[in-house]
């Protein structure tokens, strides 16, 4: 495998299981080092001493990023620890509660905006900051969804964040471009993970139907995106959504 990232450093939150694990791994075989984060510190270590067992120079630090502090002293810790910040995957994130908008309850949805969207907000303005002053090229991935773009029945909560995660991306690309830094989002549809484990087969029947491509994406799809938009292959590609959801949205 050609380690066209290698001297850099990433840094992916929500990185013990599923999309954010695959983005680790896979920056890590690329070469770069790698700052994990999770609030699952077992699982996170366990997935980092994986990473380190293979020659992957990766270290773990527990982070809940819905705390502004709890992300500014995870970058300020990658930073410790590998010099410098050149990528970073903003992946943590919920289900959060199904209902509809008039039976949502308000601790519902402070919970969810403050786990799918203030933490974006968070880990993106400690990164940036860290990012200008090295004043060096950047690149920052924010994990939305096809739920960014369209809506759901009984997700107002989910939904609100992910459209958020959006504009926040544009808005942040526009101000920082002539800076160096790139920043972008992608939208996964429904992808293969534990969280999908838990549902009953007929309801993952489903699910899958909604996708005309016909089955579920992989975490490991999700990762090849997340680099390409990370690595100086897409050094004129700032400010955009991208959807990875098997035709999802084409319908």
């Amino acid at each position: 495998m050609d380690k066209y990232l290698k001297g850099k450093t990433a840094l992916v939150t929500g990185a013990a299981s599923g999309i954010g694990k695959a983005v680790a791994l896979l920056y890590g075989q690329l070469g770069a080092n790698v700052m994990l984060s999770d609030v699952n510190d077992a699982l996170g270590r366990k997935v980092t001493e994986q990473m380190v067992s293979t020659g992957i120079n990766a270290q773990f630090y527990k982070a809940d990023v819905g705390d502004p502090v709890q992300c500014s002293l995870l970058v300020e810790k990658t930073v410790s620890a590998f010099g410098q910040l050149d990528m970073a995957c903003n992946n943590a994130g919920i289900g959060g509660e199904m209902n509809q908008t008039a039976d949502y309850s308000t601790e519902g949805w402070l919970k969810i905006i403050n786990t799918n969207l203030n933490s974006v907000f968070y880990c993106l303005k400690y990164e940036l900051q860290v990012m200008l002053k090295q004043n060096v090229a950047g690149s920052i991935v924010n994990m939305a969804s096809i739920l960014g773009q369209v809506g759901t029945a009984q997700a107002p909560g989910y939904v609100a964040a992910k459209h958020g995660v959006v504009g926040l991306t544009r808005t942040a690309a526009l101000e920082y471009a002539s800076r160096g830094i790139r920043i972008n989002a992608v939208g996964p549809a429904y992808i293969d993970t534990p969280l999908l484990d838990q549902l009953p087969e007929e309801a993952k029947q489903m699910l899958t139907s909604l996708h005309p491509i016909g089955r579920f994406g992989t975490a490991e799809e999700v990762a090849e995106l997340v680099i390409w938009l990370s690595s100086d292959k897409a050094s004129f590609v700032t400010g955009s959504y991208y959807p990875i959801d098997g035709g999802y949205l084409a319908q």
